[in-house]
């Protein structure tokens, strides 16, 4: 009675160990060190944003995007990039326009992390929709490929 005890006592010992691992998100840890939620405000700096080059609003919208809701997408962009889970959408609301931007999977280009995104954009009720791949530099910060 006390091996089938001792057997049992290690076979399920072995099937936590076993379903442990099976507890990953799927991120690329070394590229998102954390999933912030949704609501979390984390404001990039200006030499982060810079590096974005306008991001994928400008190339949705180009000239036509009011300041502040540049600013807003912009910041959300980073966001997206930085610390959303793939799949995942960050959504933002500004002065006259929303938008929502979905990053894929993170993956890596000789030494740089990368990721393509979809941003869409509503304005006055239409729904714009671009797509494209930026990749993180030395200092954090991410740039859009042409």
């Amino acid at each position: 009675m006390t091996s089938l005890r001792h057997s049992s006592v290690i076979g399920s010992a072995a099937l936590l160990i076993a379903l442990a691992g099976c507890t990953s998100t799927g991120l690329n840890t070394s590229l998102t060190p954390s999933v912030l939620p949704q609501k979390t405000k984390v404001l990039a700096s200006g030499e982060l944003i810079a590096a974005l080059d306008g991001g994928l609003i400008t190339r949705l919208k180009g000239n036509e995007v009011v300041r502040g809701d540049k600013s807003t997408a912009l910041q959300n962009e980073y966001l997206a990039l930085e610390y959303t889970a793939p799949g995942e959408a960050v959504l933002w609301q500004g002065k006259t326009l929303s938008g929502r931007i979905v990053p894929s999977q993170p993956y890596r280009v000789g030494s740089q992390d990368c990721r393509q995104y979809e941003h869409t954009v509503v304005d006055r009720g239409v729904e714009s929709s671009v797509k494209g791949t930026a990749c993180r530099n030395e200092g954090g910060s991410w740039s859009l490929l042409s």
